[in-house]
């Protein structure tokens, strides 16, 4: 029989309630705002997550916050470059030309690199996606 915690909930629930609740509204658009985040923030917002595991609110499975937002960044790059039909297409730059007569390896993506030219513009996710899949 399961354990009953607060307001009726058994062990069972209480993690997919809490990971479908909390954990979805900290990660809630966080490719457009974990790059403009300090570390004392992330810092904090995964002491969250250590103190929920401890209390058994969220699943024994759980990934890091840093983890959950790598995955949802990868999601919304992955989007973003595989058609013209996304919403944000438009804010890529144009296809790279060096790249087009060389038979070279497998790259994430054929987009020109914009420069750098502000330090603010590289927590920028447009920025921040092209930058770490050039490699």
């Amino acid at each position: 029989m399961p354990i009953l915690r607060a307001h009726g909930m058994d062990d069972v629930s209480l993690p997919t309630i809490c990971r479908s609740v909390v954990i979805a509204k900290l990660t809630y658009a966080s490719s457009a705002w974990s790059g403009f985040a300090s570390t004392s923030d992330l810092q904090r917002l995964e002491a969250l997550i250590r103190r929920s595991d401890r209390c058994s609110f969220v699943p024994a499975n759980l990934p890091t916050f840093a983890d959950l937002c790598e995955n949802a960044d990868e999601k919304l790059s992955n989007a973003i470059t595989s058609g013209c039909n996304h919403v944000l297409h438009y804010l890529l730059p144009s296809q790279s030309q060096g790249s087009q007569h060389y038979d070279l390896r497998q790259r994430p993506h054929n987009f020109a690199l914009p420069s750098r030219t502000v330090h603010l513009t590289d927590k920028n996710y447009i920025q921040r996606m092209l930058y770490l899949n050039s490699y």
